[in-house]
Parts: structure tokens; sequence; C-alpha cells
């Protein structure tokens, strides 16, 4: 038994040294063709007072002069700067970009925040004051807004809130009506499960009766299987590169050797995830809320960038939500090699999207208007 603690401990040790090396937490600079730093460019990690919490960031761009991207993350509580490593988006191409890790989220995170600040409308307060940081910070009257999944809820709700910061507003994975979008997956795995004869899985999808009962529903939202579905379909984060049906390798372990977090702040990442994952409140409301009552109309642009694939957020639900809200310019597009994550998956697409129509206002590309 000693020899096995012992083993067991040494392991342990390596593990954290291998971590370690792998955490100098310094953000990598853009070089030109002879490795010298990029004239213009601006790659860092900084903190600013926000709203009374320190929160952390990453700006990423090849010319700070460009137009400024702020983006907001999914979860509650689940950064996605680290996924740039697998999945470029080259959004710092032709934005200065912010990956602005939320309020108690893992640049962001801190054992001193209080619990009862952890809501909907401090977090969309807090998305407005880090916006106009970014304005006063590049010398821009107004910035350009994404969100993404849970980052869609809340940055949705900024726009609205204050729409004189936004040039215009970018919703990847578009939140609408989420109990309707849960209860479409559900349907959807169970007959692919049943097709590919996968009686397993048709079995414990079966365990939770969500159509039937909210308490159920519940129950399997605070589990593991719906993720795990979903990544195995192809239907959860990413479908483009097939390793994303583990979530473990995939997210956690990605996490893990991104180089631009310090060991501490990794650690931290993983803390604020399950630190925002506590609040249930942010996820009951997040769920129950019919956008298209809570947000009817906006007074800027607005894009809706959806995955064909994507059961996360059903993209039809998304479409339907633009076509009644109303807004001076709008465009859907539909990415149909995507899941959950366009911007991450078709990257190619995203950028002639925001290239051609969101920085010149425009809407000619899109499939719905």
């Amino acid at each position: 038994m000693l020899t096995i603690l012992i083993v067991l401990l040494a392991c342990i040790l390596i593990l954290v040294g291998v971590l370690a090396v792998l955490s100098p937490g310094k953000p990598k600079p853009f070089l030109d063709e002879n490795g010298k730093l990029l004239a213009d460019s601006i790659s860092e990690k900084t903190f600013d007072n926000i709203n009374g919490v320190k929160q952390g960031m990453f700006i990423k761009s090849k010319n700070k002069n460009n137009p400024v991207l702020l983006f907001v993350h999914g979860g509650p509580g689940m950064p996605e700067y680290f996924l740039t490593d697998s999945y470029p988006t080259g959004l710092e191409d032709y934005f200065t970009v912010c990956w602005w890790d939320q309020r108690g989220a893992g640049l962001s995170y801190g054992s001193d925040i209080k619990a009862d600040t952890m809501t909907t409308e401090q977090i969309v307060s807090d998305t407005n004051e880090v916006s106009k940081y970014l304005c006063k910070r590049f010398s821009q009257d107004k910035i350009y807004l994404m969100g993404h999944s849970w980052g869609s809820y809340i940055a949705i709700q900024a726009a609205a809130k204050a729409p004189e910061l936004y040039h215009a507003y970018i919703g990847m994975g578009q939140m609408s009506r989420q109990v309707e979008s849960e209860k479409l997956a559900y349907k959807y795995m169970i007959e692919q499960y049943k097709t590919a004869g996968n009686k397993k899985m048709v079995q414990k999808l079966d365990a939770y009766p969500i159509l039937e009962s909210d308490t159920a529903l519940n129950s399997y939202l605070s589990s593991y299987l719906r993720d795990e579905a979903m990544h195995d379909l192809g239907i959860g984060t990413i479908r483009k590169i097939r390793n994303m049906k583990s979530i473990f390798t995939s997210i956690v372990v990605s996490s893990l050797i991104n180089q631009e977090y310090t060991l501490t702040e990794k650690i931290n990442l993983w803390k604020g995830k399950i630190f925002s994952g506590s609040h249930t409140a942010l996820r009951d409301e997040e769920y129950s809320t019919d956008m298209n009552l809570k947000v009817p109309k906006l007074d800027i642009p607005v894009y809706f960038f959806s995955g064909k694939y994507d059961y996360t957020v059903n993209y039809s639900l998304s479409e339907e939500y633009l076509k009644e809200l109303k807004a001076p310019l709008k465009g859907f597009y539909l990415f149909r090699e995507s899941a959950h994550s366009p911007a991450f998956e078709e990257p190619e697409k995203t950028l002639r999207i925001m290239r051609e129509d969101v920085l010149a206002g425009k809407n000619s590309l899109a499939d719905t208007k």
C-alpha cells in the first residue's frame, strides 16, 4: 500500500510539473515573416476593475487600430479563448478581439466574489462596462459585440440596454426558447440512437422523461448525459473534428495545455466553472426566458450565426426569433458543416460574413433577412 501511495504521489508531482512547464501564462505575440514583432499588433492579458470586481481578458489583434470586437463566452462560466489553439478563428486579422472572462469565470474568478452578484442583470451590466473600457482604451466610439450560447443570452440584453455602444450585434448559437430547444434535441438523440441500435443510450435517455416532467428536465440538465450524448452524435460544441466527442480531451485537456494561462489561472478556470454552474438561478432563468418577449427589438444591425447540426441551441428556433425581432438590419446565416460554434468550425465563412456584411453594414450573404 505504501508503495502504491508513493507511486501515485510521484505521478501527481510529475503531472503538476509538466503542467507548470506548459503554463508560462504569457500571450503569444504576432510575428512577421522575419520573426519580428508585427507592427501595431497587440497580444496581451490584462485586468481591469469592472463594477467592483477584478476581471481579466485576452486582447488580440494584428492591428490594434482595427474595429474592436468583444466576445462574450458561453457557460455560464466557460471561457473559450483556449479553444483558439485547436480551432483558430482568424478574427484578429480584421478586429481587435477582446476575449473577456466573465465575472466568476477563468481570469475573473476569485474566492471573494459574492454569490448575490452572480445574476443576469449584473453580468449584463459588466458587459456594458467592459465595452466602455474598450471604447476608451482604443479610442473608438463604438465596438462590435458577439455573444455565444449563454453569452448570446447575456450579450443581446447588453445590446438592448446600451445600443449606443455598439455598431452591431452578432449572436452565435443565439438562444431564444431554450426549453423547447432541449426537447427538440432530446427527440433527435433518441431517434438517432434507436436508428443506430444503441439500446444502452436509449435507456439512459429514457430515464429522463423531459417531455413529460419539469423535474426530469432539471435532472437531465444537471447530468453528464446531455453533453455526453450531444458530443457523441456531433451536435454539441464542435462537429467538424470528431475528437470533440470527448469533452475531457477536447475541452479539459485543451484548457490545461494552453500556454497563455498560468497554472493557477487554469485551476481557477475550472473552479470558476463549478462556481458559476452552482448558481442554478442563472441557468433556470436562461432556460425559462422567451427571448421573443425579453428582447423584442434592437436599435442596431443584428446577425445570427447558426450551425445546421446545432442541437445545443436549435438553429430553427434562432431563425424564428430573428424573423420576429425588430431591427434596422437583420441577417441569419446557416453554417452547413457546423454544430454549436460556427466561428471555430467554419472560420473562413465566418470571416467572409464579418468582412462583407457585418463591417459593411449589409446582409447580402444572409440566408434569411
